[in-house]
């Protein structure tokens, strides 16, 4: 899989999409990790913030609308699901380095700015303002293939 972070959405390759196949077998996973120490309120916010990005970027991963018995129309959830991780500040830092450089991911992440700004321009500002050394993460997402991902998330609990 080639995944490029980029302004445009990106096509997953259609081998990549497998609708018929359990989350835990398709090649492509997909994780949210989130500062442990965030309230619950902040966390949830920064998952289904990050999710939207991820939607957004990777339209292929939603997959097909459902219609249920009575006709009523189910918009299309992500087929290759979604574990959504616990880790302390530094590892969720040191998880988006290794990603951000890594060919074949695709990294969104929430820095600290995103929450404490309630005016997405005064964010973008203050951002622009940070180098990415400076900034403090309070969660990221990544999407890639299984094995990496798992290699890199796999000694993390589920967010509980």
């Amino acid at each position: 899989m080639t995944v490029q972070n980029d302004a445009a959405a990106t096509r997953l390759p259609s081998a990549e999409v497998r609708t018929d196949l359990s989350t835990r077998q398709a090649t492509l996973k997909w994780v949210i990790v989130i500062d442990q120490k965030l309230p619950a309120g902040r966390a949830a916010n920064a998952a289904a913030c990050l999710a939207a990005a991820v939607g957004k970027a990777l339209p292929d991963l939603l997959g097909d609308h459902g219609h249920d018995g009575s006709g009523t129309v189910h918009p299309g959830l992500p087929w290759a699901g979604c574990s959504v991780l616990a880790a302390d500040a530094e590892t969720v830092r040191a998880l988006r380095e290794k990603a951000g450089a890594t060919d074949g991911f695709f990294v969104v992440d929430m820095p600290e700015h995103a929450q404490s700004t309630r005016v997405y321009d005064e964010y973008l500002d203050r951002l622009a303002g940070t180098k990415i050394e400076d900034l403090t993460y309070h969660a990221i997402s990544l999407v890639g293939p299984r094995n990496q991902v798992s290699k890199l998330v796999g000694k993390l609990s589920l967010l509980g």
